[in-house]
């Protein structure tokens, strides 16, 4: 919503300003010139990235105009489903885990996570780390380093399409100079035409210089910038299960193991530590997982 919101005052600014300068707006209206532009644009992504990073810049600039699926409630709901999950191994042990882990959707204690079963990336992490603590033979310190290694190639791959689609941003100033010499070309060849001729054509040059810049700086560099704080925040979200089930695989009790998740929530998302305990104590109480949150909201 607030990229739209942005979005609409970047561009709303420019057309109030120049309209405000008595412009006239067909001059700005140049459809060969976006399409120089744009083509041109669309064809450097193109030669540079591959098809799975074409995909994720697709899904990043869709997920770029929702809302931010990390909410405080999203965190509670993650917290809750770890104590869940650790409390049941506290008191069966870690294999009783294997059939959760193994397949999460028809889990009777993951299924009932609903947002969490849905993202592959959560999903996958918690369970084939879950899978190797069940397995045994492997410290929590060595298991905390490939953690660690596995959310650094996860930021490193989350931060390609970005990356990809800022690369594109930079080249649009430089292909809005392509169009705009293409367009002295032409402006140089109706030489000895009427004035009026001439000069509509030196604007139509220049305009291809005004998209390029704006195109960079007012529109695909900013969604270039949030997609990368949206890779940020899958990390953090990641993050959160690392703290919690390395804690709980040191000895640490279930409640306290949660906690220290809390902890490593985002301040802007995190919880309170009596949102979270209240969460806990209401299902340890035999409450669902909707009612265990909808009881600490209140």
């Amino acid at each position: 919503m607030f990229a739209i919101i942005g979005i609409v005052v970047v561009f709303g600014c420019i057309v109030a300003g120049y309209l405000m300068e008595h412009g006239n707006l067909k001059v700005l209206l140049q459809p060969a010139e976006l399409v120089i532009i744009g083509g041109a644009a669309m064809g450097t992504v193109l030669i540079a990235n591959p098809l799975n990073t074409l995909k994720d810049i697709a899904r990043g600039i869709a997920g770029v105009f929702g809302s931010s699926h990390y909410t405080p409630k999203r965190y509670v709901d993650l917290l809750a489903m770890i104590f869940e999950l650790l409390n049941k191994a506290r008191k069966e042990g870690l294999v009783a885990l294997e059939g959760d882990v193994e397949d999460p959707g028809k889990s009777a204690l993951l299924s009932k996570y609903k947002d969490f079963v849905k993202d592959q990336h959560a999903a996958n992490f918690l369970c084939d780390t879950m899978r190797m603590a069940i397995s045994g033979g492997i410290e929590a310190f060595d298991l905390d380093q490939m953690l660690e290694g596995d959310l650094d190639i996860h930021q490193h791959e989350g931060g390609l399409a970005p990356a990809a689609l800022n690369s594109m941003a930079d080249a649009l100033p430089g292909l809005g100079i392509v169009a705009a010499v293409l367009g002295v070309v032409i402006t140089m060849g109706a030489i000895g035409g009427p004035p009026e001729e001439i000069g509509h054509k030196v604007a139509a040059a220049l305009v291809g210089t005004f998209l390029g810049i704006l195109l960079c700086y007012g529109l695909f560099g900013p969604i270039a910038q949030r997609m990368s704080k949206e890779a940020e925040e899958e990390r953090a979200y990641l993050n959160v299960l690392r703290a919690s089930m390395i804690a709980f695989l040191k000895g640490i009790a279930p409640v306290l193991s949660v906690q220290i998740g809390r902890r490593a929530v985002p301040v802007h998302a995190r919880p309170s530590f009596k949102t979270v305990e209240d969460a806990c104590r209401a299902l340890k109480a035999g409450a669902a997982p909707a009612a265990a949150a909808a009881a600490t909201a209140g």
